[in-house]
């Protein structure tokens, strides 16, 4: 079949499916593997190729593992470290030893049992945060402990391939890389990463347009990870690595925001493409033996998840909700079957077992938890932003961190409030940047953007940009998309104060009148003014030009009409001071 049939029918079939089960909420990527299955050789027989589909779709768990390790900032991985340590290590150890156990009773072989025993350990990251998500707990306590057991098992993810290619080399005399070369290949991308990604961005972004940063973007990904599977390693590891060197980089959010769309597109590609290789037939064939294994693999992460969580000081009703969320088989199951199948660790057979049985491990945990949420309602977790101190989400965003929008930046810094500040001037963020302070690059007047940087958490916005086009499609947004966030904008004439009251911007500063105040008191006492006869000039007009400010004609009401206006306000300022020298003199 041509591609663009192949295409619509792969489009057709996502349209239909994913709508219905988000409807039923049995999530999205259920959605995908069902219709994977319907159109796939098992049933329709629509796409004659799902495997030759599927290595193409693999591009999609690269683009995942790169925004995976791109989230991976130092300081969120210290404070997260009990979570991601003891509760996640616990999780993937325990389970992986009880899913081993039962698996090498079962078949024999110890290698086998390994890498199956490690690959059903690891939860669908994608499917348990849509879950936490719908359920509203994501943000919560035991949420928070739910994230760190899957992130855990997403720095797991990349030992588990390594360990499968090394069982693979021992278990085979096919001559590859030597191990020196991947050594070689990891040295090589953290130099680049360190030295050469970053002016290279950064040029990038001073002579390209948006569309050259996304096709940057996606080449960092993309050279990254064959460059380490030519060096005996996976592409996965390549992209993973990629995104940890840049997790810390002023161009984070931007890279966020240009991988996201492929990253979507191409997952969804690669879940539809692994239900077109679910062996149905098996499902029909042994069906006690599929539905009893997915139903134990259930159970047994269940039951670790909540023992941890009990542990952890969880009450038994949240351990029993978060262990149900995360007890289905994950996305890297499949990746770690295919890989393992291909190097001959395991059987063919039993590996299109082990799929079938995460896919039916996802289909039954979404019922589970809406079953389970029958009787435990989720709306009484408290939010982790109401009383934790310690979350990366920002109170504050800064639009434009030029030296207007760094004195706010300062300030909260030395107060402890968490701001993200953005900046589209590559080589003044460089600059900043050397001082300390933490500025992304990326246009604030983009939604996806703002959404990245934490708009849905933050309390207010600062629009601090030099160009007033710019600030004003911001303080539109904004206001548009976000109402309950409060805007403060920087102002560059009176003109300007109309404008952002009219996109309804809850407070305007005019960026040089309270250093022109200061500078006029200043001169006034330097010819002879007492201190308190200046201050007494300028709080007069202060006064004033706030009056004519609230009272000017609109600007769109004509010039003429703003400039008489202006004329009549001078002479009542000068009427005011001559008044006031009476009563001084009086």
């Amino acid at each position: 079949m041509a591609l663009l049939g192949s295409t619509l029918i792969f489009l057709g079939a996502a349209v239909v499916a994913v709508p219905v089960f988000k409807r039923l909420k049995l999530g999205a990527i259920l959605g995908y593997l069902v219709a994977g299955a319907i159109i796939g050789p098992s049933l329709l027989n629509l796409i004659s190729d799902p495997v030759t589909i599927l290595h193409m779709a693999e591009m999609g768990v690269v683009l995942l593992l790169f925004l995976i390790g791109i989230e991976l900032e130092p300081e969120k991985l210290w404070r997260m470290k009990s979570a991601i340590s003891l509760t996640g290590g616990g999780q993937l150890a325990i389970s992986s030893l009880l899913i081993f156990i039962c698996v090498y009773f079962a078949i024999g072989n110890w290698n086998s049992s390994l890498v199956i025993a490690l690959a059903l350990a690891l939860s669908s990251t994608a499917f348990a945060i849509q879950l936490m998500n719908e359920h509203r707990i994501l943000n919560s306590p035991p949420g928070q402990q739910a994230f760190g057991i899957l992130l855990m098992q997403d720095l797991a993810v990349i030992p588990i391939l390594l360990l499968v290619d090394a069982m693979a080399s021992s278990s085979s005399a096919a001559e590859g890389p030597h191990w020196y070369v991947g050594v070689g290949a990891v040295g090589v991308v953290l130099i680049a990463g360190k030295y050469l990604i970053n002016p290279f961005l950064r040029l990038m972004s001073n002579y390209g347009s948006s569309e050259v940063m996304t096709a940057s973007a996606l080449l960092i990904v993309l050279a990254t990870a064959l460059g380490m599977e030519s060096a005996g390693l996976s592409m996965g590891m390549g992209a993973f690595v990629a995104g940890v060197l840049l997790a810390n980089s002023s161009f984070r959010h931007q890279l966020e925001m240009e991988i996201e769309p492929f990253k979507g597109l191409l997952l969804g590609l690669f879940f539809i493409s692994i239900g077109m290789n679910l062996d149905l037939l098996l499902l029909v064939e042994m069906p006690l033996l599929i539905i009893s294994a997915a139903l134990a693999l259930v159970v047994i992460k269940t039951l670790v998840i909540w023992g941890l969580l009990k542990l952890a000081k969880q009450t038994s009703r949240d351990a029993m909700r978060i262990g149900l969320m995360l007890s289905q088989g994950g996305e890297f199951a499949f990746v770690v079957m295919t890989q393992a199948a291909g190097n001959g660790l395991v059987d063919p057979l039993l590996a299109n077992q082990i799929t079938l049985i995460v896919g039916v491990s996802m289909a039954f945990t979404a019922p589970l938890v809406i079953i389970h949420s029958q009787f435990f309602s989720s709306s009484n977790c408290p939010k982790v932003y109401d009383s934790a101190s310690d979350t990366d989400e920002p109170s504050v965003i800064i639009a434009g961190f030029g030296r207007f929008g760094q004195m706010t930046g300062r300030i909260l810094a030395a107060n402890n409030i968490a701001f993200t500040a953005l900046d589209n001037d590559a080589e003044h963020i460089a600059f900043v940047n050397q001082f300390g302070s933490k500025v992304f690059y990326g246009d604030a007047s983009r939604l996806d953007l703002l959404k990245i940087a934490g708009i849905e958490h933050a309390k207010t916005l600062l629009v601090a940009v030099d160009n007033e086009e710019q600030g004003l499609k911001i303080a539109e947004l904004v206001h548009e998309h976000y109402p309950d966030v409060r805007l403060v904008a920087r102002a560059h004439n009176r003109f300007s104060v109309e404008l952002y009251e009219a996109q309804g911007v809850d407070a305007v500063v005019r960026e040089v009148r309270s250093g022109g105040l200061e500078a006029a008191e200043l001169v006034l006492r330097e010819i002879g003014y007492s201190q308190v006869e200046a201050s007494n000039l300028v709080r007069i007009f202060e006064r004033h030009d706030e009056d004519m400010l609230t009272q000017a004609p609109a600007r769109s009401e004509g010039m003429d009409d703003y400039l008489a206006h202006n004329l009549s306000s001078r002479e009542q300022l000068a009427s005011l001071f001559e008044q006031d020298r009476k009563e001084i003199k009086d």
